[in-house]
């Protein structure tokens, strides 16, 4: 499950969608698709509208995550197209029913739809406020039963302290879950955290904009920040368990 945020979609510009930006991450995802490697993809929507900046201005905070909502359906189309100008197959999913435009969410469909090779882009996050499109990725990853979370962003990985401006900021490898929850630290919120430790699945925290990461993430080399399980980052280092092959 690849999670593209809003602030990938704009690319370097301050607003809404960077057309080469969105181009050079479908080919990307095409280099994936085209080594056999199933996909899907949650977006965010924050390039277009914010629900909480909306809400902190005064407007009422469910509608504000509603037209949110919208926003990421905007950047799953703009995906979409992007995506089958390189021969892909797609299919964009929503969680709030838009019928003339993308299917709704249908679990069993969309898993059809992944094991005949297409990519499915889901879209409007999880069709409720308060919930953020990381914790979308994480619903959605556990019910079409991805192996693994790759969340595209605008730095190499997860850092001690705020690495803008910071020269001490030191990058954090690898992490369990629960030093995300108890350090506080910007991976996701800590119900998208939370829901991963629950089933299991790892997040990979890697930098977009470095072309070709997407490729390295997906085909499971050592990039960015991992999270996961204390056991499973042990079996890493552990050579009778092949881990360390396995980075």
């Amino acid at each position: 499950m690849l999670k593209l945020s809003g602030e990938v979609f704009r690319g370097p510009e301050e607003f809404g969608i960077h057309y080469p930006t969105i181009e050079r991450v479908a080919r990307e995802i095409q280099q994936v698709w085209e080594r056999g490697v199933e996909m899907a993809v949650v977006v965010g929507g924050g390039n277009i509208w914010r629900g909480s900046v909306a809400a902190e201005r005064g407007m009422e905070r469910a509608s504000a995550d509603y037209a949110g909502m919208i926003a990421t359906v905007i950047n799953a189309l703009a995906l979409q197209d992007a995506l089958e100008r390189f021969g892909m197959e797609t299919r964009v999913q929503t969680a709030i029913e838009m019928r003339e435009v993308a299917e709704p969410f249908i679990r069993r469909r969309a898993l059809r739809h992944v094991e005949k090779g297409r990519v499915v882009i889901f879209g409007a996050g999880t069709g409720n406020p308060f919930f953020t499109t990381d914790t979308a990725a994480v619903l959605r990853a556990a019910e079409i039963n991805a192996e693994a979370i790759l969340k595209a962003t605008k730095v190499d990985g997860v850092y001690d302290q705020d690495p803008s401006g910071n020269s001490e900021a030191r990058m954090l490898r690898r992490l369990t879950y629960l030093d995300v929850l108890s350090h506080g630290l910007r991976v996701m919120d800590a119900t998208a955290i939370s829901l991963s430790m629950d089933h299991g699945l790892p997040i990979v925290v890697f930098n977009v904009q470095a072309e070709g990461n997407i490729v390295r993430a997906a085909m499971g080399e050592p990039i960015g920040t991992l999270v996961a399980a204390e056991e499973d980052l042990a079996a890493l280092d552990d050579p009778a368990a092949g881990g360390a092959a396995n980075g």
